[in-house]
């Protein structure tokens, strides 16, 4: 079944408790809506409706799923309930909270308490439109503190595998929440059955490229360093499938000394490398790296993987034998 739009739940329906009030969001893999609660609380309701997989009329509530569909609807349902479980055992400032989930309309509902604010998406929009730079203080801030949310929802044994600006909801107060979840069908649970992840150009990593690519948190890590160079320059990274053909992101970078410093460049730099293996392995790793100055290195070779075309990072990776230890020690931390 080719993709197509699913008509959403009406407004004004009564639901398990929770009265629907409009539509805020769609994508092809699930419908949220804005709700309230019995007390009135406005809340956050996520729906499992793959576009590709079922079809819901205007008027209907039930989606109709052909036979050939059906088993892996029926996986992806599965994988979305236990998502939610796994979510709802996280009590983290910076992850969306999950309040509730429930069975109705022959599928899947997750409950999420309802913040007020922006995407980061929006303010790098808002940032560009004025012709602003988004500071580099900025950046260290906020991907701190994403970093602190990733790395509880990497302890139970999620990964998310679409991080983007778009899937970073910044608060009134500022505050990062990592949010939409919908893409973390692969846990590091190797039984459960795998659904190909959806993924954006530019922010995915390339082992979500093919099936067998090996997905782990250095696959999220790519997608942070993505999004920190999207507050850069406004844009995602050149996509990972175009840059093993004709790799521009060297230019990119080269654009940009001078504006940020040789230390968070090289951060960037090295979690987009095209190899996962020379990522960092653990957020813990990357995070230690974010919050301390100067950043060390990344693994031997890296840079030429990348492009001998930077110029002026031969000295910037100076001393880069005396530090492997050191750096290999870290990313076996957690």
């Amino acid at each position: 079944m080719a993709a197509q739009n699913n008509a959403p739940l009406p407004d004004g329906l009564e639901i398990a408790g929770y009265r629907i009030v409009k539509k805020i969001a769609s994508g092809g893999f699930s419908i949220v809506y804005l709700a309230d609660d019995a007390d009135g609380n406005a809340v956050a309701i996520k729906e499992y409706l793959p576009s590709s997989l079922a079809l819901r009329q205007p008027g209907e509530l039930t989606p109709a799923i052909s036979t050939v569909n059906l088993p892996v609807f029926r996986i992806g349902l599965k994988c979305f309930f236990e998502e939610g479980r796994a979510l709802a055992r996280i009590s983290h400032t910076n992850v969306v909270r999950v309040l509730n989930f429930f069975r109705a309309n022959e599928t899947v509902y997750m409950v999420m308490a309802y913040e007020s604010g922006h995407s980061l998406q929006d303010y790098i929009i808002d940032q560009r439109t004025k012709s602003r730079k988004i500071s580099e203080a900025f950046i260290r801030h906020i991907f701190v503190q994403v970093l602190n949310g990733m790395r509880e929802v990497h302890t139970n044994k999620l990964l998310h595998l679409d991080l983007k600006p778009a899937n970073i909801y910044l608060r009134t107060d500022g505050t990062p929440i990592v949010l939409d979840f919908g893409a973390a069908r692969q846990s590091f649970n190797a039984d459960v059955p795998k659904l190909t992840p959806m993924y954006t150009p530019g922010f995915a990593p390339p082992e979500l490229y093919t099936k067998t690519g090996g997905l782990g948190p250095w696959s999220d890590i790519y997608s942070v360093g993505a999004s920190m160079f999207a507050c850069m320059v406004g844009s995602p990274p050149q996509p990972a499938d175009q840059r093993r053909a004709d790799d521009k992101m060297p230019g990119h970078f080269a654009r940009l000394e001078g504006v940020y410093s040789p230390e968070l460049l090289r951060l960037v730099c090295w979690c987009l490398m095209l190899d996962p293996l020379a990522r960092p392995q653990s957020l813990f790793a990357l995070q230690k790296v974010l919050l301390e100055q100067p950043a060390p290195p990344p693994p031997p070779g890296a840079l030429e993987r990348l492009s001998g075309q930077w110029r002026g990072l031969t000295v910037i990776f100076k001393g880069i034998g005396r530090k492997k230890s050191a750096a290999a020690a870290n990313t076996q931390q957690s």
